[in-house]
């Protein structure tokens, strides 16, 4: 079910719109149109065509929600700060919190002309282009763990230290707080992962959802050209989101945005051993001596997130016809984090 009334927009809802938008000099006084754009789960979406303008609308969910969650604010303040740095994001034209305007804060941003793809052993295309894109989302992953927080005005944009012994009681609670059942592999991470916390700690500005369908790729050429859906990002371990774009190689392809098992030979990605010799080598960072830890801590963290899909789903707040079968995947892949925490050390 969604989270928004099956009214939105509105033409009141539009002319309201209209009127913010003339003012904030982003439109020329003529009709506006909003156009629902497919994916996530979460902060609804809409293209906004203003006559030969367009940009991208998004906006918090009413309805009931979780304390801090669809921070559309954050969103819109991390992909300002980064505006002039190496890491490619959309430009933003203005964030407004006015509920009168259409009900919900929301922000206006870039309209990005290029390609999204949600399978990651990219169909279609040469190895050659796979083995470029690949390499580029390696490249901007490196450069957003290279920007200092402080240097872009993040410096208090999350709480630095301690990363992974926040978010495992974060997402512990929430896992704990669901009413949908709790599997055994998801029980025994919540059990064994604040044990087995890895030495040592760094901060950077963290994605939180670094994966190659919240990329946005050049129309014709094989690099990336913005990085989006920045609600879950903070400052955390840059190991940790790292290791979270990386769990596509333990997901069966079968099982959810994974290309587990595939001949990524014959593709033209990567084996993940590679993938990570290429960062380490591009950010000094070397994540392999705690890998699996890493690799279990992001697997329950995934699977705690789709658990909360699924609450929403069953609350009746979930953004997304598919919130419900995106839920049903938090079993496995938390079976598969239950492994890898057993491999580690």
């Amino acid at each position: 079910m969604s989270g928004q009334p099956s009214s939105f927009p509105s033409e009141s809802d539009l002319q309201r719109l209209a009127g913010y938008l003339d003012a904030q000099g982003l439109n020329d006084g003529g009709a506006i149109a909003l156009v629902p754009l497919s994916g996530g789960q979460s902060n609804p979406t809409f293209r906004l065509i203003c006559a030969e303008r367009e940009y991208v609308l998004r906006k918090k969910p009413e309805g009931v929600l979780l304390p801090g969650a669809h921070a559309v604010d954050r969103e819109f303040r991390v992909m300002h700060a980064l505006q002039d740095t190496h890491v490619p994001v959309p430009r933003v034209f203005s964030y407004c919190d006015d509920d009168r305007v259409i009900g919900t804060p929301f922000y206006v941003m870039e309209w990005l002309q290029g390609r999204v793809f949600v399978d990651q052993s990219l169909p279609g295309m040469s190895p050659d282009e796979r083995g470029r894109i690949y390499a580029d989302m390696n490249r901007v992953i490196a450069a957003l763990h290279a920007v200092l927080p402080e240097a872009v005005g993040l410096g208090d944009f999350g709480r630095p230290g301690n990363y992974f012994a926040r978010q495992i009681s974060r997402w512990s609670r929430q896992a704990r707080e669901s009413t949908l059942p709790m599997s055994a592999a998801m029980d025994s991470l919540i059990e064994w992962l604040p044990e087995h916390v890895p030495p040592g700690d760094e901060t950077t500005i963290v994605h939180g959802d670094f994966r190659l369908d919240n990329l946005i790729i050049h129309p014709r050429e094989p690099r990336v050209i913005g990085l989006i859906d920045w609600e879950l990002s903070t400052l955390g371990h840059p190991l940790a989101d790292f290791a979270y774009h990386c769990m596509s190689w333990r997901i069966p392809a079968s099982l959810w945005r994974g290309i587990g098992g595939l001949d990524l030979t014959a593709l033209g990605i990567p084996p993940e051993a590679e993938y990570i010799d290429a960062y380490a080598r591009a950010t000094g960072r070397d994540p392999r001596a705690h890998w699996e830890f890493y690799m279990a801590y992001n697997l329950f963290r995934i699977a705690a997130i789709l658990r909360g899909i699924g609450q929403r789903a069953l609350d009746g707040t979930a953004e997304g016809a598919d919130a419900v079968e995106m839920a049903a995947r938090a079993d496995p892949l938390a079976q598969i984090g239950w492994e890898c925490a057993q491999r580690y050390g």
